[in-house]
């Protein structure tokens, strides 16, 4: 997958845990804080790493977490 193709998939998987919480999503581009711009949480945020994981069959955090706050430094991750 393309840097392109997994941004999309972050953001597709984002907007589904803002509306399952029923929450209003605002637009996700690829400088989107995930905790500051959008209503989601840290266990959110950790739901959306698992899915990520489970969907891509890859952990970029295996060998320690490594830092990001927006859609596109969590991409970058897993190039």
């Amino acid at each position: 997958m393309t840097e392109q193709d997994i941004t999309k998939l972050i953001i597709e998987q984002t907007r589904n845990i803002i509306e399952d919480k029923s929450e209003a999503c605002p637009e996700l581009l690829p400088n989107t804080s995930f905790l500051a711009d959008t209503p989601m949480d840290s266990l959110d945020l950790a739901t959306l790493l698992i899915n990520l994981e489970m969907t891509m069959g890859k952990d970029p955090f295996r060998d320690g977490f490594k830092q990001f706050q927006t859609i596109e430094e969590l991409a970058v991750l897993y190039v």
